[in-house]
């Protein structure tokens, strides 16, 4: 039977959503629709933006583009790519499988960073709200709402999974043994060796989420390391 002794915690992006397809796509469609140059600029204000918010923006992105060309209606087709976007596409393999088994042993949360439209309405699309029953956190800064986190999800043990080993270095230097931090290697935050060394070692290493069916969920909470 499930127990709130333990809450498992989920990132979205990189960990359940493969996130990087989605951009791909994102940059065909761009391409496509403004042409390589402005494309480019595009994403060169998405990345200033991201730099001042600290969390993507695409729709904040596109809106900023559009301040700057009044006139290019072709960028009107990429806010209704974005909308209509078929996130459920894009789970990774075995992702809702991992989250029902997790919720056989605890209960599960969703624990994103994000705007306040877009980041929602990918959690609804891809499924991801339904079968969390509703337990869904976006903040600007998670690693920054621990606090809060644990006074709407209290348990004596957390399980985070977060494709960023930033998050999880924060988080466990926030609760120590009290939280089991697991790092799926996927994303191009993952890949980055360079970022990943600069912070300490997750608790639990695997190379994809759905490598969490194969593990035994009571042993995590042993596995914790102060």
């Amino acid at each position: 039977m499930p127990s709130d002794q333990t809450v498992f915690l989920f990132d979205v992006d990189n960990t359940l959503l493969d996130n990087d397809r989605v951009q791909a796509d994102l940059m065909r469609h761009l391409k496509d629709a403004v042409g390589p140059e402005q494309s480019k600029h595009y994403w060169e204000l998405f990345e200033e933006l991201r730099a001042q918010l600290g969390y993507a923006d695409y729709l904040g992105a596109l809106q900023r583009y559009r301040v700057q060309y009044p006139r290019d209606f072709h960028i009107l087709t990429v806010s209704d790519f974005l909308i209509n976007y078929p996130f459920a596409n894009r789970l990774y393999p075995n992702s809702l499988d991992v989250v029902e088994r997790c919720q056989e042993f605890g209960r599960t949360v969703i624990v994103s960073d994000g705007d306040v439209v877009f980041q929602p309405l990918k959690v609804h699309r891809s499924g991801l709200y339904e079968i969390f029953d509703g337990n869904v956190l976006i903040y600007i800064h998670k690693e920054l709402e621990v606090e809060d986190i644990a006074a709407r999800y209290p348990a004596a043990h957390y399980v985070f999974v977060d494709d960023k080993v930033r998050i999880l270095g924060a988080v466990k230097k926030i609760w120590g043994a009290r939280v089991t931090t697991v790092f799926p290697r996927q994303g191009h935050y993952a890949a980055d060796a360079a970022e990943v060394a600069k912070y300490p070692v997750p608790d639990v290493t695997i190379e994809r989420v759905g490598d969490l069916l194969e593990l035994d969920l009571p042993a995590l909470v042993s596995a914790a390391k102060d």
